[in-house]
Order: C-alpha cells, then sequence, then structure tokens
C-alpha cells in the first residue's frame, strides 16, 4: 500500500487566493497559506488559474511561481491550459505537475504532447464524472499519472473503469468518511474544505488516521526514546538550526513526553526545567518552530533539529539566541552558496550605490544588452579555457563568467536562492 497524502488546494483569481472556483471571495494573501501550507504537514499543492483573459492569466502564472519560490512541497498546476505555452508557463513556474481539465475540449491531445514532452508522472487530470474515463480507458492509463475526482459519489464506477489512482475532493469534515475515501485501494489521497482551513492541524490529523490504520506521510521515529541516552534529569538536549540556512537558533532539553509530541504534531516541543512543564515553542507568541528533520547524534545523547522557524527563535526578539560574541577571528567565506550570496549583496550594493571609476558601476549603467554582451564574451572565454586544459586557467575564467552572471541576475531580479530551487527541482 503506498502512502496517502493531504492535499491542498489554491484558487487563484487576478492573483490573489479566493475561496474555490465557483465563489471567488478573496480569503487574504498567497504568501500566508503559502508559510502554512509549507510547514503544517499539507503534501502536495493543487493551484487552479482561475482567469478571464492573457494579462490576469499573466498575473496568475506570476503568483504560482511566488508560491513556489516560497515552499518545498510540490505543486499541481491547472486553470486556463489552452496550449503547450501554458503548459511550459506553469512548468517554468515551478510546477511539479500539471492538471488538465476534462471538461475542456482538445483535453487530450493537449495531454498527449504534455506527456511526450515532459512525461506522465507529471501529468493529471480532473473529472467531474464518470463520461471521460468511461470514452478514453485507454488513454486513462497511458497518459495521467493521477486523477482528481471532483465528486466522491462517482467513485465506485471510477474504480470499476480505471486502475488509475486518484485524489478525491471530498468538503466535508466526517474523520471517519475520510477515513473511508483514504483506504479506497486506487486513493491516493483528499483534499478539500478541512485541508484548506490553516486552522485545521495536518500533522495531527496524519497522526489520527496513521494510528486508525492508514500509512500517511508523517513522521515515524527510526530511533525510539528508549534508544537515547538521556542525562541526569533523564532528558536529551536538543540544538535547533534553520533548515534552510543551518543558522543555530537555539538549545532546549526534551523529555519523552516532549520527544513524542514534537513527532505527532511536527512542531518542536521541549520540557521547561525551570517552569517544570511541557511546552510548545511559540504555541503562545506566534513563534512556532515546524520540524522539517530530527536526527541523533554519534552517542545517542543529543538531537539535532532543523526547523522552519516563524518569526524569531529568542525571547529578547532576536532571531537566533546566540549573538553575545566571546571571540571572533575573520576567515574567508567558503560555503558556495554564502560566496555566491555575498557577491550578489555586493553587486546589489554597487547598483544602488555606484562607485566612481567602477568597471561594474558603467555596466550597470549602460543598461542590460551592454550587460550581456560581457556575459558572452565571458562565456567565449570559458569555452576558450576549456579546450586548452589548464585548471587554473579554466577555474580563473569560470570566475570571471560566474561574477558577471550574477551582475545580470541583479540587474534582472533573479537571485541565488531562485536558481538553486529551480536546480533542485530537476
Amino acid at each position: 500500500m503506498d502512502k496517502k497524502i493531504l492535499v491542498a488546494t489554491l484558487y487563484l483569481k487576478d492573483g490573489k487566493p479566493v475561496r474555490n472556483y465557483r465563489d471567488l471571495t478573496p480569503i487574504g494573501e498567497l504568501q500566508s497559506y503559502a508559510k502554512i501550507y509549507n510547514d503544517s504537514g499539507i503534501d502536495k499543492i493543487f493551484v487552479f488559474d482561475l482567469s478571464d483573459d492573457d494579462d490576469e492569466h499573466a498575473k496568475n502564472i506570476e503568483a504560482i511561481r511566488e508560491l513556489n519560490r516560497m515552499i518545498d512541497i510540490p505543486t499541481c498546476g491547472g486553470g486556463n491550459l489552452r496550449r503547450m505555452e501554458d503548459v511550459k508557463k506553469l512548468i517554468y513556474a515551478g510546477c511539479k505537475q500539471i492538471m488538465f481539465n476534462a471538461a475542456k475540449g482538445g483535453c487530450i491531445d493537449l495531454a498527449r504532447m504534455a506527456a511526450d514532452r515532459y512525461g506522465k508522472d507529471r501529468i493529471l487530470v480532473s473529472v467531474h464524472n464518470v463520461d471521460f474515463i468511461f470514452k478514453n480507458q485507454e488513454e486513462m492509463n497511458e497518459l495521467f499519472h493521477e486523477v482528481l475526482v471532483m465528486d466522491e459519489s462517482v467513485l465506485d464506477a471510477v474504480d470499476n473503469l480505471s486502475n488509475t489512482p486518484y485524489v478525491v475532493l471530498y468538503d466535508g469534515s466526517d474523520f471517519a468518511e475520510i477515513y473511508a475515501l483514504l483506504e479506497r485501494e486506487n486513493a491516493r489521497g483528499i483534499c478539500g474544505a478541512l485541508f484548506n482551513d490553516p486552522q485545521t492541524d495536518i500533522m495531527q490529523y496524519k497522526t489520527n488516521l496513521d494510528e486508525a490504520g492508514l500509512w500517511m506521510d508523517n513522521f515515524k521515529p527510526e530511533i525510539q526514546w528508549a534508544q537515547l541516552k538521556k542525562n541526569s534529569d533523564g532528558m536529551v538536549p536538543c540544538v535547533v538550526q534553520d533548515y534552510r540556512t543551518d543558522e543555530v537558533l537555539m538549545v532546549a532539553y526534551m523529555n519523552e513526553e516532549a520527544y513524542y509530541k514534537t513527532l505527532s504534531s511536527g512542531k518542536m516541543t521541549y520540557f521547561s526545567r525551570s517552569r517544570n512543564e511541557l511546552w510548545t515553542k511559540g504555541l503562545t507568541s506566534g513563534h512556532l518552530q515546524y520540524v522539517k528533520s530530527l536526527t541523533a547524534d554519534c552517542d545517542y545523547d543529543t538531537i539535532l533539529a532543523k526547523v522552519s522557524q516563524v518569526g524569531v527563535a529568542c525571547h529578547t526578539g532576536s532571531p537566533t539566541c546566540f549573538f553575545n560574541e566571546i571571540v571572533k577571528k575573520e576567515y574567508v567565506e567558503k560555503n558556495p552558496l554564502k560566496v555566491f550570496e555575498n557577491s550578489y549583496q555586493s553587486l546589489m550594493d554597487i547598483k544602488t550605490n555606484p562607485k566612481q571609476g567602477s568597471y561594474i558601476s558603467e555596466l550597470f549603467d549602460k543598461g542590460l544588452d551592454e550587460m550581456l554582451k560581457k556575459l558572452g564574451e565571458e562565456t567565449t572565454e570559458v569555452v576558450i579555457a576549456a579546450k586548452n586544459p589548464n585548471p587554473e586557467h579554466i577555474k580563473y575564467e569560470i570566475s570571471d563568467l560566474l561574477y558577471y552572471l550574477t551582475a545580470m541576475m541583479v540587474e534582472t531580479g533573479v537571485t541565488w536562492e531562485d536558481v538553486t530551487k529551480e536546480l533542485a527541482q530537476r
């Protein structure tokens, strides 16, 4: 049996989230939903472009791009797919999968072209009734990785006509009904109002479904509490890092209850030695820490937690508890991403505050075309260096190319985080 997933759904109108495809009432800012869904335990997001014209279509595509920049979980994009160019736009905007609408004419032909180009595992289809599946049984297995069934009442017919896995849309909240839907052999997941609601405790819901007998994508520890070595107080220290930057945020302690509460809730929970009580970080302040990973050290006596930090980690208002410098020796930063980011920031400063007599300032002043010309020259220098192999020469020319490439990124508003995220998706 495959893991079952819980899917959130976002509908975009004029670049903003709305309630659903029938009710276009705005429901808040995209950034807040992105953050909540990314950290709460949602496994995937269906995001639909409800645009009526090309201008709005472009605005929604840009909103989807921004969404994918903010989150780590996969998205499936759909809506207003009329040609392969629309499919490509969603792929370039960071969507892992594409959702076709069975009710739209030409769906099969366009899906076939998309599957040929991007692979069947990236192609999904939404169906409101079984007519489409009945008429296209062969194509269902050939073209579609997954189906979104928009009406749970047709599931028996869907199961009889196709073996393609599906996610079912269910707008109720009855636990027994949700369990029954997910228990079906071909059911891969479920979506609906309950899982769109930011107030739903997704990780706890997964734990409840798991305990009821389903295999959910939640935290199941490889190491049990009994295997960890405790200190004299019966606790284990936990070092907490930001999962994106690796910055050390704080140190706290866990007892057994805190350990398993952290696993079931997906939120960092500790034991306060001063208050002699369990505490979930940020429960009162809002500065929650969502678990991304927990790792034990070689002696099993310390836990390293990588988290998504909401707000700040320190009660003083500092992003990290570690800010009281004791000693410091200057060093050359060699972490590749930090080097790129530092170079980017340096070039951004030069662009903002031009330096008299600086070649790169002049390049920024001349504009993008001149910058692209310089980039072409540097690319050629790399090619020449590679044809006459000398590691030192190649290294020098690549460094020049990357420097001017970074300048072009500053000019066009693309960051190294954008690039590394795109590379990570490939």
